[in-house]
């Protein structure tokens, strides 16, 4: 689930019409009919901001890790990226983004987890669920997925103290070349700034590199929602920018965070609706996003958000 920090930078309200251009063959999405929050059960362990919808924990420096919290990190991770598979595995036109909530609540709860966005900053929902031109912290609701609908699933749990965070972007059904190719470039991105990350390397290299690669492959980054780090909080430091920063620090063994860059086919504007959640294009362009938590290791680094074989 991306940070919001920038928000205020680059959303732009939309009072004027849309210039119009052709991006393909999709569905413009509205937000539909959001229904009422499900139940977290008595036994589940919470994390700080279930009650309130605010996070306790103050975190001002990258967290370095020592070997049990690796290991509760990789449980959580794992489990993330065990669910997220499932869902792929799920997807079909007809089935509506509430009963993709329906079921990641479920499979979180059966593996003794919390699902971390349910009430994390009065977000009503156990998941996101962003379809074509929501970039991103889509609500989920009384929608049919269409044939032709390209939809990220970003998926958090909370299990052992730890939360472990990833993403991705699902083809439904027939989707035009175009869309394709925008959710393939997407993952090459993110993969290639996995690949900077080793102990020494500069944060602000892997936005330099995703910027780079986007451009080469004919895209734009949305640079509103950033990658950050992740652990017994949700969000942290350090802050990872999609695109050419200045952000300072250099990356350690032990660090954990994500990694999750949104292309888009048009221009980087977004504006946020009146849920004060759903990020849209302002130009309606279809995004894609691909999230991994990593781990720096003192080899390199090392992807936690694989599923089990």
């Amino acid at each position: 689930m991306a940070s919001r920090s920038l928000l205020t930078t680059f959303v732009k309200r939309n009072f004027w019409s849309k210039k119009k251009k052709d991006f393909g063959r999709y569905a413009i999405v509205r937000p539909g009919n959001v229904s009422e929050m499900r139940k977290i059960p008595d036994g589940i362990v919470k994390p700080s901001y279930f009650a309130t919808g605010e996070p306790a924990e103050v975190v001002e420096h990258a967290e370095i890790k020592n070997g049990e919290e690796i290991l509760k990190m990789r449980k959580s991770c794992v489990l993330a990226a065990n669910i997220l598979k499932k869902v792929g595995e799920f997807l079909e036109p007809g089935k509506t983004t509430d009963e993709i909530d329906k079921l990641v609540h479920s499979l979180t709860i059966e593996n003794g987890a919390y699902p971390s966005p349910y009430n994390y900053r009065n977000f009503p929902k156990s998941v996101c669920t962003s379809i074509n031109n929501v970039a991103c912290h889509g609500i989920p609701d009384d929608r049919k997925l269409l044939n032709g609908d390209i939809i990220n699933v970003d998926i958090t749990v909370f299990l052992d103290g730890h939360h472990g965070d990833c993403s991705k972007s699902f083809l439904v059904g027939d989707v035009d070349d175009v869309g394709k190719n925008l959710v393939e470039a997407t993952e090459i991105c993110l993969h290639e700034g996995i690949e900077i990350c080793k102990p020494g390397a500069y944060f602000r290299q892997i936005g330099a590199q995703i910027q780079q690669r986007a451009s080469q492959l004919g895209f734009n980054v949305i640079p509103a929602f950033i990658g950050h780090g992740i652990g017994r909080y949700f969000h942290g430091p350090p802050d990872i920018y999609h695109m050419r920063n200045n952000y300072p620090g250099r990356m350690e063994p032990g660090m954990t965070f994500t990694i999750e860059p949104i292309l888009t086919q048009g221009g980087h504007m977004i504006e946020i609706l009146e849920d004060d959640w759903t990020a849209v294009t302002v130009d309606d362009a279809r995004t894609a996003q691909f999230e991994h938590t990593v781990l720096i290791l003192d080899s390199g680094v090392k992807i936690l958000t694989l599923p089990d074989l």
